[in-house]
């Protein structure tokens, strides 16, 4: 009777993991850049004395689904999406360089060019790039920014970094949405990466089928429910029937 509990909870615990990493995604269907949360599980053995038949459950290397999202044309000038699978390098929040896939740019009070969350963009030296005030600013293709100000012709002030991890390899997600590489470092700028302006990259969460497999994990923790009340009412009547038998 303990195996079939241990189990049963087991199984609904997973359940309700990969229930909250479905509503993550859910939540995210019109974030920017974003990438879907990924979950497996594998099947864990417990060892010790009179534990060798139990199962854990155990979360196995979560992810996220890397392809990019759709394009959404919005004609400003300071809307990228990097093509294929280039990202953005991009200042976090402990100054380390970090990347992401949001392209959102805006020139902020102190004059940087910043995308996600407010963090400042990158150039290709590694440094942020700072924009002349009431500067007119496009972005070219290969990242390359121009400010004009007023009837000056206009000036190069940087490059975007546009960084594409090797082949085989993915970039790890942090708590702060922010990707970096599996060993903290940063990555070399890609000069064969290109971007594309006036338009903004959609995440790549699939609202619908993440909606069917939320009414799946539903089902699933549904039945494990059940499993435990079964198990429940079997120790109850096998108690009754000892105590009719002492």
């Amino acid at each position: 009777m303990d195996r079939v509990i241990y189990t049963a909870t087991s199984g609904a615990t997973a359940a309700m993991h990969r229930h909250q990493v479905i509503a993550h995604n859910l939540a995210n269907v019109t974030t920017t850049g974003f990438r879907a949360e990924l979950s497996t599980f594998r099947a864990v053995p417990l060892r010790g004395e009179g534990a060798t038949t139990r199962v854990h459950a155990l979360e196995a290397t979560p992810g996220y689904l890397d392809k990019p999202g759709p394009l959404q044309n919005t004609g400003r000038a300071l809307d990228v999406a990097a093509v294929g699978s280039a990202f953005f390098a991009i200042q976090a929040l402990d100054g380390t360089e970090a990347y992401t896939r949001a392209g959102a740019l805006q020139v902020n009070a102190q004059g940087n060019l910043v995308g996600f969350n407010g963090l400042p963009m990158l150039g290709a030296g590694g440094a942020p790039i700072a924009v002349p005030e009431g500067a007119q600013v496009t972005i070219a293709r290969d990242g390359t920014v121009t400010a004009k100000v007023g009837n000056e012709a206009p000036q190069e002030i940087g490059r975007l970094k546009l960084v594409t991890p090797p082949e085989g390899q993915k970039l790890v997600r942090g708590d702060d949405g922010l990707f970096r590489s599996p060993d903290g470092q940063p990555l070399p700028a890609d000069e064969a990466a290109t971007l594309v302006d006036g338009m903004l990259e959609g995440s790549n969460v699939d609202p619908i089928g993440a909606m069917v497999d939320m009414i799946a994990v539903a089902r699933l923790y549904e039945m494990q429910m059940k499993l435990l009340q079964n198990a429940e009412r079997n120790d109850q009547q096998a108690a009754q029937l000892l105590s009719l038998n002492a």
